[in-house]
C-alpha cells in the first residue's frame, strides 16, 4: 500500500486520478462488490510513466476499459488502470473515411455519430456497452458484424513503455478474440474506418437498439452475454448453438442459486445482479451453468466473461 501511494504522488491530478483502498463496484456495468486500487489515466504520457513504475516495482496491473465485460473479486490483488483520454466528437468529419481514435472512447458515443452521419460499419456498435480499446480486444460484435473488420491500425502501450504499431492483417480477429495483443501490452489507441455515408444508417441502428431493449436487460446490473456461442459439427455441416437458447430451453431463465444473482429471464445468457452479488456468486452459477449444459446436451460452451482475480 505504500508503495502505491510513493507512485501516486509522482503525479499530477491532471495526470491521474488515484482511488486507494476504495469502493470499485461502479467500475463495472455489472457492479459488483469489489475494492481496491485505480488508477484513472488523463493521457499518454502519464500512462507510460505509469506502466514503467508498476513494472519497476514488479506490482501487477490490469486495464479494465468500461467493465462491461469483467467480473471484479470483492478484494483486488491487481491494480486497475482505467484510460480516459480526451475526446472529441467532432473530429469525426463524414468526409474522412478513417480516424485516429483513443482507446478509451465510448461505443455509445460512436454510435450516435454513425446515427447521425450514417457511417456505414458503424452500426455494428450498437448496443454494445463499453470502450474501443476493450471491444478490440475480445473483437466485440453483435448480428450487425463485428469491430475486427473495421480496424486498420492498433497502436499498444508495451510494459517497456514503448510503442508498438501494429498494422491489422487478415488473421488478427476471431469470433471474440483478437491474435495480436501480447502480455502486458495495453491497447492506447486504433485506427478505424467506415464503409461510406448511407442515410439508413440511423433507422438500422434505432430499429436493431428497440430490439435489443426488447429482448436484453439492458436496465439490469449486467456484464453482457456470460458465454461464446459454441460451434459443433453436425451431418458434415458445422452449426452455430447460441448459448443463450440452449440455457432457456433448460428452464434456467429467473434461475440463481443465491438471491442476489439471478439468470435473466429476459435472455439467459446474461446474468442479472439484483442487489450486491460478488464474484464467487457469479463464477457459482457459471460453474452450475456449463456444467448443465454439457451434462444435457453434450456441448463444452465458453466463458466470454473475463474473471479478474
Amino acid at each position: 500500500m505504500e508503495t502505491v501511494k510513493n507512485i501516486s504522488k509522482e503525479f499530477s491530478e491532471d495526470e491521474i486520478t488515484f482511488f486507494i483502498d476504495s469502493d470499485l463496484s461502479k467500475y463495472s456495468t455489472m457492479k459488483l462488490k469489489a475494492k481496491g486500487n485505480l488508477f484513472l489515466v488523463h493521457n499518454e504520457e502519464a500512462l507510460k510513466k505509469l506502466i514503467v513504475l508498476l513494472n519497476t516495482h514488479k506490482l501487477n496491473y490490469q486495464v479494465i476499459g468500461w467493465g462491461a465485460n469483467t467480473v471484479l473479486p470483492e478484494q483486488l490483488k491487481s491494480i486497475l488502470i482505467k484510460l480516459k483520454f480526451p475526446f472529441d466528437k467532432k473530429v469525426i468529419d463524414p468526409t474522412v473515411s478513417e480516424y485516429h481514435l483513443p482507446a478509451s472512447t465510448p461505443l455509445n458515443i460512436m454510435t450516435s455519430v454513425a446515427q447521425k452521419h450514417g457511417l456505414k460499419g458503424w452500426e455494428v456498435f450498437t448496443g454494445i456497452p463499453g470502450s474501443l480499446g476493450g471491444a478490440i480486444y475480445m473483437n466485440a460484435g453483435t448480428n450487425l458484424g463485428e469491430i475486427g473488420d473495421l480496424i486498420t491500425e492498433v497502436r499498444l502501450l508495451e510494459p517497456s513503455g514503448s510503442i508498438r504499431v501494429h498494422k491489422i492483417g487478415s488473421s488478427d480477429f476471431s469470433y471474440r478474440h483478437n491474435h495480436f495483443v501480447r502480455d502486458g501490452e495495453i491497447i492506447i489507441s486504433a485506427r478505424i474506418k467506415h464503409r461510406g455515408i448511407d442515410s439508413s444508417i440511423s433507422q438500422v441502428i434505432k430499429t436493431y437498439l428497440e430490439k435489443r431493449m426488447e429482448t436484453q436487460p439492458l436496465k439490469e446490473k449486467t456484464c453482457g452475454c456470460m458465454f461464446k456461442n459454441s460451434q459443433v459439427q453436425y451431418s458434415n455441416h458445422e452449426i452455430t448453438c447460441r448459448a443463450g437458447l440452449y440455457i432457456d430451453i433448460m428452464g434456467l431463465g429467473g434461475f440463481g442459486l443465491k438471491k442476489d444473482l439471478r439468470i435473466s429471464p429476459k435472455h439467459a445468457n446474461f446474468m442479472e445482479n439484483k442487489e450486491m452479488a460478488s464474484r464467487s456468486d457469479v463464477v457459482s452459477l457459471i460453474d452450475f451453468t456449463l456444467n448443465e449444459l454439457e451434462a444435457q446436451y453434450g456441448i463444452q460452451f465458453e466463458k466470454e466473461v473475463q474473471i479478474s482475480n
